[in-house]
């Protein structure tokens, strides 16, 4: 091998040690994201880059990368001196990601139901659907159900990264929603929900899609000053 070569092959490495694989790190998000959202994490609970990188088994730059993320999705705070924190829920960005929520899945059913589902997407919703009605009193599998359902219908579309951008809005809207479950918010009742938009979307309604999906995304809202009245030490109630 010509020295240009390994000193080529050389960088290449380098690179590779120095960023870490995207996987990695989106993996460690999607965790820890997960144990926020169901308050696994709750609000206020310090987060150590040496411990997390030891409970994932791997060095501290992809957790921090993965710090980073949450910290843009509003999941996190970094206080200086201190460190990294959970956030509260913030009432103000529940409402700003409800709004951008609302605005995407009306577009995704409507859109929907003027193309089709494909019969993938068909199978995957069945089976959401059954996950949720298997699952009505454990609030963690009925909500990555839920997730199942409105991610076959936008994954259908033919828009790509569409689910990422919904995923990445709704983090605080998500923290609401699993405190919710299943006693403020009956669960019978979101799996009809469900059940509506999908028969408008089958039935290639597009009006009676938005209006199902606009039914389905105010179920949160109904109780979302009582929760934040009754935890206050996980809602803000910054709005």
């Amino acid at each position: 091998m010509s020295s240009s070569s390994m000193h080529a092959a050389k960088e290449r490495a380098q690179g590779t040690a120095a960023s870490p694989p995207s996987a990695t790190v989106r993996s460690i998000r999607e965790q820890i994201r997960g144990d926020i959202v169901t308050l696994s994490l709750r609000p206020g609970t310090r987060l150590s880059e040496n411990e997390l990188a030891l409970r994932f088994g791997t060095s501290r730059a992809p957790v921090r990368e993965a710090l980073i993320r949450l910290v843009e999705e509003g999941l996190i705070e970094v206080l200086p001196q201190r460190g990294s924190f959970v956030s509260r829920i913030s009432l103000a960005s529940m409402q700003r990601a409800r709004f951008v929520r609302e605005a995407l899945e009306i577009a995704i059913v409507r859109r929907a139901a003027e193309r089709g589902l494909s019969s993938s997407a068909q199978k995957r919703i069945a089976a959401a659907l059954a996950d949720q009605e298997n699952a009505q009193a454990d609030p963690e599998h009925f909500t990555l159900a839920d997730d199942a359902f409105h991610r076959a219908i936008a994954d259908d579309i033919g828009i790509a990264m569409i689910w990422s951008v919904l995923e990445r809005e709704k983090s605080q809207f998500d923290r609401i929603r699993f405190l919710s479950l299943p006693v403020r918010t009956p669960v019978e009742a979101l799996i009809r929900q469900h059940g509506e938009i999908l028969k408008a979307i089958l039935s290639r309604n597009p009006e009676a899609a938005e209006a199902a999906m606009r039914v389905h995304l105010s179920e949160v809202l109904k109780i979302t000053e009582q929760l934040a009245a009754e935890h206050p030490d996980l809602i803000a109630n910054d709005v």
